[in-house]
């Protein structure tokens, strides 16, 4: 069985608040993609699943796609953005924390020790998240990072943290929901984090979005219910992580995966193994000048053994310079 794997980026044509993106013409689902053997494999594989009759068509029930988020659908450096809020929530909480000045991984937050809170392991950014971001119920996260996304700007772009989603992942997301594939998010963020913003930015609902998540515990708040995150991580949604979740929540192996890291790695392999049509796809940041370039050597959305395994096994690495004609929806001409 031909397997065709490929690599890509976009978002819904639709106007979610600040964004605002271009309609898709019928004749061009993926306008933001620049013509070549990238964007024909895309389109090519989508026809073949969903062609009544054809040997590779598959059911609507099982069109699952599963998209990593960090690096994926959205920008990830200079650091992870939920690792900024931590960094912003660690500030606002070090006044009742003293001894946070000389206790890592917090010293390093409120430092801006970015190389720090991203070198070795993740253990510095799930301590920082789990003490920053628990002790919250979930909806009183959800109002901390709503409020944080309407005030806070990038570095390097000096716009809000939503507008740097990639336009052809959201073009991408429009055409598979227009073909009737259920696509979800599989991060390693914080699962409440990203339902705090993400349903309205991608079109994607929340029982769609898997994530690692703290430890909850049901209480009584005002003498009503509310569900309480503690500070401790109960799952971490990373590499192996990944299929596992995927198993538990979707129950279905999905024909579709897209990444750009090595924690994605295993999403990769697990979705990609059967004798079915299947789709394998990283996203390979090298464009500098629009974006940022990196891979193997990155201590963010490090890309190394998945790298090699996509020649492998025949997954479609994309290439952000050479295939993307608009990286971020402020870029289109209105």
């Amino acid at each position: 069985m031909h397997r065709i794997t490929f690599r890509c980026w976009l978002l819904p044509s639709i106007v979610f608040c600040s964004l605002w993106i271009t309609p898709v013409a019928a004749s061009d689902p993926l306008p933001s993609w620049n013509e070549g053997l990238t964007k024909r494999q895309i389109i090519e594989f989508v026809h073949s699943v969903t062609a009544p009759g054809g040997p590779h068509f598959v059911p609507v029930s099982q069109r699952i796609a599963t998209f990593d988020n960090d690096g994926t659908l959205w920008s990830e450096q200079p650091a992870y953005f939920q690792l900024q809020f931590s960094i912003h929530r660690t500030r606002q909480l070090a006044g009742s924390y003293p001894e946070w000045k000389n206790t890592q991984p917090f010293q390093a937050a409120l430092e801006n020790d970015l190389v720090a809170l991203t070198s070795g392991n993740y253990r510095g950014f799930l301590a920082l998240t789990a003490a920053t971001c628990g002790n919250l119920t979930v909806s009183e996260l959800h109002s901390e990072v709503a409020a944080w996304l309407k005030s806070s700007r990038h570095p390097r772009f000096k716009r809000p943290y939503t507008d740097l989603v990639f336009q052809p992942m959201l073009e991408l997301l429009a055409y598979l929901k227009g073909n009737h594939f259920s696509s979800y998010i599989v991060s390693g963020g914080d699962l409440e984090f990203m339902r705090a913003w993400a349903p309205r930015v991608y079109g994607i609902p929340p029982e769609r979005i898997i994530g690692s998540r703290l430890k909850t515990q049901a209480i009584k708040r005002d003498g009503k219910p509310a569900l309480l995150r503690l500070p401790e991580f109960e799952f971490f949604n990373n590499a192996s992580g990944k299929p596992i979740s995927i198993r538990k929540v979707i129950g279905r192996r999905p024909i579709a995966a897209f990444g750009n890291s090595d924690g994605d790695l295993q999403m990769l392999e697990w979705t990609t193994t059967g004798s079915s049509q299947r789709l394998g796809v990283i996203i390979r940041h090298t464009d500098a000048q629009r974006e940022w370039s990196y891979d193997r050597k990155s201590l963010i959305g490090h890309l190394d053994k998945a790298l090699d395994k996509a020649a492998m096994n025949k997954w479609t690495v994309v290439d952000m310079k050479r295939d993307w004609r608009v990286i971020y929806p402020f870029q289109l001409k209105r």
